[in-house]
């Protein structure tokens, strides 16, 4: 569950990127999450653990360093023991920011999930630290996290496979590389089995950064897919055989691009900023 806010505390950000964001031109995304972390006296670790590529965790700080952050750290975790290292909770505590690279959602959660480091993220998080990550470091993210599923439109009864995440939020579910790896289908999956969640669906170099007002406000060159299962008068889940199609109705979709938001509370979008052509 989500650490409590606590008093005259205000949440920190939650910044779930869809993956393969822009490092090299136009880096939009990782420049304001560097912002919302405190700009120049930004102090990041970045968390490389989901990836087994060795050059994953110095190239983000590399970036992040270039961006202006203050300091950037590296902290990876090779075993749970290190996750209750003192020095390593220590140093999370004087961070204002905390990114997850991609990799494996699974490993990452295997080897954080329930230890101290991940008890204190959250906590930090509902004490004003900004907390994001790409690809499989946004599926972490929330308390549902979609660990494996099959491609495609359709909704299929055991289709996707939903795990624990790190639970900085209960509010959304996500899925990333959306359009890219065609995931429609396992994200409606995924709605049907918790609609009381929102699925938030991350195109690649696109992200979605959740305000402490839990507003959602879409950065990058992409799309942002919304289905909300609020009113949802009938789903099928429940009865059908694992294989077949599943019945919803009631389902609410919206796209959103760069500037749109939508409100977790009111469970309504607005296209914000967005651009509009006058052609």
């Amino acid at each position: 569950m989500p650490s409590k806010v606590p008093d005259g505390e205000t949440r920190g950000w939650i910044v779930p990127i869809g993956g393969a964001e822009n490092k090299e031109n136009d880096r939009r995304i990782l420049e304001r999450f560097v912002r919302v972390s405190g700009g120049e006296a930004a102090d990041i670790i970045v968390i490389p653990t989901a990836s087994r590529v060795h050059e994953t965790g110095p190239r983000y700080q590399q970036l992040f360093q270039a961006l202006g952050a203050r300091r950037v750290t590296v902290m990876d975790f090779d075993t749970r023991r290190d996750c209750r290292e003192p020095r390593r909770l220590e140093r999370i505590a004087q961070a204002t920011g905390v990114f997850f690279t991609g990799g494996n959602q699974l490993r990452l959660t295997t080897l954080l999930g329930g230890t101290p480091v991940a008890k204190l993220i959250r906590a930090r998080n509902a004490r004003g630290v900004t907390v994001g990550g790409t690809s499989a470091g946004a599926s972490v993210l929330a308390e549902h996290m979609i660990a494996a599923g099959d491609e495609g439109s359709a909704m299929i009864a055991g289709s996707v496979r939903l795990a624990p995440g790190l639970g900085l939020t209960n509010r959304f579910i996500v899925d990333q590389h959306f359009r890219q790896r065609d995931r429609l289908g396992r994200l409606l999956t995924a709605l049907a089995y918790n609609p009381f969640a929102v699925g938030i669906g991350l195109d690649e170099d696109t992200a979605v950064f959740v305000g402490p007002d839990e507003t959602v406000e879409v950065e990058g060159s992409g799309g942002v897919t919304i289905i909300d299962g609020a009113d949802v008068t009938y789903s099928s889940i429940d009865s059908v055989e694992e294989g077949q199609p599943v019945c919803v109705l009631g389902l609410k979709l919206h796209v959103l691009v760069a500037g749109a938001i939508f409100n977790l509370h009111t469970r309504t979008a607005t296209r914000g900023r967005v651009a509009v052509s006058k052609e």
